[in-house]
């Protein structure tokens, strides 16, 4: 398939208009952490639109209680879910669907892939992922073997490639395969090199750059820059 690559000024902005979208045609919406995102969820959570048919999922988080400040369901909750439960009450709030991160990295996989499997698994309509600077996306991390895992959608991951070195759960290259479109929010002149590895037109799939073996899984993947992220493109 074929990765759209876009530079834009503000890739929050978009990302946020994106989000409404999804949201209001009722979707399946998978959330990813990270500060780009935070702007996006906050900014679509003043933005008008219905959250009332929309779930919301995420593509991994950390194995810490769900308050935690490493939590990406806290993060999310604090940006998006509780400025919109305030906004428009329960009845217009999405379903969310978090990770039990705080059952451990195996039974909290084993949990949420439970939970995927019940609803379908779903297909999800958005999700969002993020690049590291080891080009590594969600929790799936250079060289390790929950790369090689087609069979499950979401596996606990021991140890952590980046800080926080705490374990996680991630889902795999299988379940961020269920995306109908998958956008990746990338900023920063740290993460130009990742770009070029994982998206560029010299790129091959290499389990050393995880989110290199995305687009031959993938049915949509547009990748949303700044200008210094896409600087190592030229």
């Amino acid at each position: 398939m074929t990765v759209t690559l876009e530079v834009v000024p503000d890739p929050a902005a978009v990302c946020a208009e994106l989000l409404v979208e999804a949201a209001g045609a009722g979707g399946d919406i998978v959330l990813t952490g990270g500060s780009t995102p935070r702007a996006a969820y906050e900014r679509a959570a003043r933005a008008p639109g219905d959250w009332s048919g929309a779930t919301l999922w995420f593509g991994d988080d950390r194995c810490v209680p769900p308050d935690h400040e490493d939590s990406n369901y806290a993060m999310a909750r604090k940006a998006l879910l509780d400025p919109l439960r305030e906004r428009v009450g329960d009845a217009g709030s999405p379903a969310v669907m978090r990770i039990p991160g705080e059952l451990g990295p195996h039974q909290g996989a084993d949990a949420y892939e439970h939970e995927l499997r019940s609803a379908g698994p779903p297909r999800f309509d958005l999700l969002l992922l993020g690049l590291g600077p080891d080009a590594h996306t969600a929790s799936l991390f250079p060289d390790q073997e929950s790369l090689l895992e087609r069979s499950r959608l979401a596996v606990g991951v021991e140890h952590a490639g980046l800080t926080p070195f705490v374990p996680r759960v991630t889902l795999t290259l299988s379940g961020l395969a269920l995306g109908r479109h998958i956008v990746f929010l990338v900023t920063g002149e740290s993460k130009a090199a990742a770009v070029a590895a994982a998206f560029g037109p010299e790129a091959e799939p290499d389990p050393h750059v995880p989110a290199s073996l995305l687009p031959s899984l993938a049915e949509s993947i547009t990748v949303l820059l700044d200008s210094p992220a896409a600087g190592a493109l030229a």
